[in-house]
């Protein structure tokens, strides 16, 4: 019988995930959630709705949909949806549908390890568990969707404007075009990003990118507040893009860029960054600090020390006599890099005194030893700096962290993978 069972969901599967392809090929935005939700029946579900997360990560904001008329903006501090999203897991519940019971499955919204929402799936007439077959097509069919938003949000507003929650200015419009998504993971490593205050940033921005083997990242910080600070900043990171793609390393990517912003903005403008490479078979960790505060190094979840180098001058003061000096740290299994800006090191803690970069080390160290993944360690680092009654950001907040050989990439996954 579980045979005869896995093959007729495999064949319903088969014919959904047809009708979805097919028929998203020509549908918009705003058709996904009913696309989404109608095939969904194939294999027995007669309910479907889709949410996003916000730009905070505080909220889980329902999509447009036939199965979303009257469903409340989710927080996902203490709900089954939450747990669903904060954690990368299926949730599976009872539920009352039309007087009778039924399941119902909460599911993350993945885009590689990307967390975008969740969905939520709906099983009427059914008072016994899902069959595991069952939940293994709905996580796939919840891969598939976030792709799908990933992609269709390349065309249109909508679903960016579902996760705003309040008014978002010129300059924060300009850097969440540039920086790439929040978290990026495969074997080896797990990258996580943190950019705020996200809808009023001034000249905070984070770049990565995988290449043959080599983890390359880079914080950046420009000059001042608002759109001139957005400014500087975005052409800095192109002008990084660019010579990382002239597979420069750090030290000669801080010459590249230091000359490009000085040619454009001379004597005007800078910006300090931070720029690293990590090889990812060797566990190499090569950096240039250009007037950057320095990355923290956690080993077995303590804070050993801060990767202290003299830095350069700020990029864009062509005040460099020579070429910058380039650190270099061997890694262990299980490290953990932190990158920041010093608006987090100076936001106020709810006391009113400095986070501090003791503080900030000390954070990190208390999510590691509660098994937190990095993507999950930020959002947690956002919310006790910023939401916790007094606390406040003096400057833009930009973090970024790198966990080699930790393991936590299967954390970022749900249980069928």
């Amino acid at each position: 019988m579980t045979d005869l069972m896995t093959t007729e969901t495999t064949a319903r599967a088969a014919a959904m995930f047809e009708e979805v392809l097919r028929r998203t090929h020509l549908s918009s935005a705003q058709d996904l959630g009913a696309v989404l939700a109608e095939e969904v029946r194939a294999i027995g579900a007669d309910g479907l709705v889709l949410y996003v997360v916000d730009y905070e990560q505080k909220w889980l904001v329902p999509v447009r949909g036939p199965h979303a008329g009257g469903r409340e903006v989710l927080s996902i501090q203490g709900t089954v949806a939450g747990r669903a999203f904060a954690t990368s897991s299926i949730v599976e519940v009872e539920v009352e549908v039309d007087g009778g019971h039924g399941r119902r499955l909460w599911l993350p919204l993945l885009d590689g390890t990307e967390r975008l929402g969740a969905m939520e799936i709906t099983f009427p007439d059914r008072e016994e568990s899902l069959p595991q077959a069952t939940v293994t097509v709905c996580e796939r069919y919840a891969h598939l969707g976030a792709i799908l938003i990933a992609t269709k949000s390349l065309y249109s507003d909508f679903f960016e404007l579902a996760r705003r929650r309040q008014p978002m200015t010129i300059a924060s419009e300009l850097l969440w075009e540039l920086v790439p998504p929040l978290v990026l993971a495969a074997d080896d490593f797990v990258l996580a990003a943190m950019l705020e205050p996200c809808y009023d940033m001034g000249g905070d921005a984070f770049d990565y990118a995988l290449n043959d083997g080599v983890l390359h990242f880079a914080v950046f910080d420009g000059m001042g507040h608002g759109l001139a600070a957005a400014g500087v900043t975005a052409f800095a990171l192109s002008a990084y893009r660019h010579s990382r793609r002239r597979h420069l390393g750090p030290a000669a990517t801080y010459a590249t860029v230091d000359r490009a912003l000085f040619d454009e903005y001379p004597s005007q403008r800078f910006v300090t960054a931070l720029i690293a490479e990590l090889d990812l078979s060797s566990g190499r960790l090569r950096w240039v600090s250009a007037g950057h505060p320095a990355p923290l190094l956690l080993r077995d979840g303590r804070l050993i020390k801060e990767l202290d180098l003299t830095p350069a001058p700020p990029l864009g003061t062509r005040l460099a006599a020579t070429a910058p000096l380039e650190g270099e740290e061997s890694l262990e299994p299980r490290d953990m890099i932190l990158l920041y800006t010093d608006g987090l090191s100076e936001a106020r803690r709810p006391g009113g005194e400095l986070f501090t970069v003791e503080r900030l080390g000390e954070f990190i160290e208390r999510q590691a030893a509660g098994g937190e993944p990095a993507p999950e360690t930020l959002r947690r680092l956002r919310e006790a700096i910023i939401d916790r009654q007094a606390g406040a950001l003096r400057d833009d907040a930009t973090a970024l962290l790198v966990e080699w050989r930790r393991g936590g990439e299967r954390s970022l996954l749900p249980d069928t993978v």
